[in-house]
């Protein structure tokens, strides 16, 4: 069995829409995508007035080096966001199929499965937010085709062990695809499952730019799977999915000097999450701060709506996450700057000084 098999029939038959850039390889006069042959340019030199690459080879490749995998085997979109929609589309059949998650987790699973019409199965995380994989495995029906895993899983910060995911995806071969959602892995410090990826063709891993390297505005979000599934989500892929000037962004994070910069800024952030999670230990009102290997901690209040109302008042915004399942009186704090933590801290009434 292919794993395509597990993708709609109708997406496989599908024949995608041929762009003007695909046509133009090798092609000096443009005359094919009614372009204007005036070049409107932007700060930094960059021409807007041709349609760009829906795939940039250049960036692909350094992709493709970033992530230890080979370029067949990356997809890059407008964020994870549209990552796990372009999977849950070709995958699931609207009033037939479902995804499973596992809450408390990342919304957009669910948000992408409703527009799409597909059910929603939820196997809740274990009570300290582990996840439970023999639970998840007995509830896995026929009609279930996506499994979503997020690692470090957002709200709660923590990893799911590549050893789960690689019995999970190992048990649904043929009969799922798992994707494990990984925003956030470079401030865990742990391999990702993307070195799992040879051993399983039902796998499927989210990565992004906007966090460790700073590209939040941008948009560049990337699927690292199987080439025969990056080659079912190019089917259905828009057109034109990434505007000229933030593949420039992605390429200029991606070159040896600032992927070495990334490196020292992500292991200042990581230090500064742990010295912020000790700082919060003294915060009159707080129950528990939680381990997180993101770059956010969660925090369990006495009044998190009233806690959250407060520090907005002054100014700071956090994140207040207590209408999740099993996060009654929580709020999710990002790791920021010095400056940052010491308003925050000063505003919850800290007893020592910011980190």
């Amino acid at each position: 069995m292919s794993v395509l098999d597990l993708a709609r029939p109708e997406i496989r038959a599908l024949q995608p829409y041929s762009s003007a850039r695909m046509e133009a390889s090798g092609g000096s006069v443009l005359l094919n995508a009614n372009e204007s042959p005036w070049p409107a340019v932007m700060a930094g030199g960059i021409a807007l007035n041709r349609y760009p690459d829906p795939q940039p080879h250049e960036l692909i490749d350094a992709l493709a080096a970033l992530y230890g995998v080979a370029p067949a085997q990356v997809l890059a979109g407008r964020g994870s966001d549209e990552a796990i929609d372009l999977l849950v589309r070709a995958f699931c059949r609207a009033g037939q199929d479902a995804v499973a998650i596992c809450p408390p987790t990342f919304g957009m699973y669910s948000v992408s499965a409703a527009i799409q019409g597909a059910a929603i199965l939820e196997v809740p995380l274990a009570g300290d937010f582990s996840l439970d994989a023999d639970a998840l495995l007995a509830r896995i029906e026929p009609n279930i085709k996506l499994v979503f895993l997020c690692s470090p899983n957002n709200p709660t910060g923590n990893l799911v062990p590549l050893a789960t995911i690689s019995r999970i995806a190992a048990e649904l071969t043929e009969r799922a695809m798992v994707i494990v959602d990984e925003a956030y892995i470079e401030f865990a410090g742990t391999p990702s499952a993307a070195t799992l990826l040879g051993r399983h063709d039902n796998l499927a891993v989210l990565r992004t730019l906007s966090k460790a390297h700073a590209l939040a505005a941008a948009r560049i979000g990337v699927v690292l799977a199987h080439a025969q599934v990056i080659g079912l989500l190019r089917r259905i892929l828009p057109a034109y999915p990434l505007p000229a000037p933030c593949v420039e962004a992605a390429l200029n994070a991606l070159t040896p000097p600032a992927k070495a910069a990334t490196r020292v800024r992500v292991a200042g952030l990581v230090a500064a999450r742990d010295q912020l999670a000790a700082a919060l230990k003294s915060v009159p009102g707080l129950h528990d701060v939680l381990p997180s290997a993101a770059n956010f901690i969660v925090v369990r209040c006495v009044d998190a709506d009233a806690l959250y109302r407060r520090l907005l008042s002054v100014g700071v915004v956090v994140r207040n996450v207590s209408h999740y399942p099993s996060m009654g009186g929580c709020l999710r704090i990002s790791v920021g700057s010095p400056s940052d933590h010491a308003r925050l801290l000063a505003a919850l009434g800290a007893r020592v000084e910011a980190a």
